[in-house]
């Protein structure tokens, strides 16, 4: 199974949090509300499309709305891969770091 990188773990999670009503700009905002990072929306699509292809998400479209200029929204879920793949990274980042002496930290 392919792994996955740091910036692909932050979007599945942000769709996880997400639910029904991930796309691009409440992925984006949830993101940067949780991480402080504001991807730019040529990072987050090619992410996208990346775990698309891995399997790890899929995308439907939504109702177009005349607020969009008559687009649909392309809503996005994780899949069992992506489930699975999340857990086995998040499991190995507690492994690894299970027994270190991490300095704690704050955000100001």
């Amino acid at each position: 199974m392919a792994g996955l990188g740091e910036f692909e773990q932050v979007v599945l999670l942000a769709i996880l949090r997400l639910s029904e009503n991930a796309y691009a700009v409440t992925i984006t905002d949830e993101i940067k509300h949780h991480t402080g990072r504001s991807p730019s929306p040529g990072a987050l699509y090619t992410t996208l499309d990346r775990l698309e292809e891995k399997g790890f998400v899929r995308c439907k479209l939504g109702e177009p709305t005349s607020k969009r200029g008559g687009r649909a929204k392309r809503l996005f879920t994780v899949t069992r891969a992506g489930t699975i793949a999340i857990a086995r990274a998040q499991q190995s980042y507690r492994s690894l770091a299970q027994g270190l002496q991490l300095p704690e930290w704050n955000r100001a």
